[in-house]
């Protein structure tokens, strides 16, 4: 069985990262919007061939850094595993308070749908 991580393109490279502050900012203006229960995704076109993904996890909605940090692992690695098939974007997720209680497959699943309500989305907004 081989591990899924030690497969090639299925990396999380830096320059599939949002990092600096006007990076999160543009995404912050006029983005297309993603809400459920869980999560709140943000996401803008961005002029790179690749999605890129910024985290903004508060120790308001998430006191320990314990729990901020397993919902923070389990964004990425969806990310990791979805990225390729996204348009051009750049996504900032952001968590509410009642993530912390939910479980790691409550999480995922919220997450995949998110990517493909986004995916869809952006293939309506740029056709147009």
């Amino acid at each position: 069985m081989t591990d899924i991580g030690a497969c090639p393109g299925f990396s999380f490279p830096r320059h599939a990262r949002l990092l600096k502050p006007d990076e999160f900012s543009r995404v912050f203006k006029k983005p297309i919007r993603s809400s459920d229960r869980l999560l709140t995704i943000l996401a803008v076109s961005n002029d790179n061939s690749h999605a890129r993904l910024g985290l903004a996890i508060s120790k308001k909605n998430a006191k320990l850094a314990v729990d901020r940090n397993r919902i923070k692992r389990l964004i990425r690695e969806s990310f990791r595993l979805n990225m390729h098939e996204m348009p051009d974007i750049d996504l900032v997720v952001m968590a509410k308070p009642v993530t912390k209680n939910a479980d790691n497959q409550q999480i995922l699943q919220s997450l995949q749908q998110h990517w493909n309500r986004l995916q869809k989305q952006c293939a309506k907004s740029s056709s147009e």
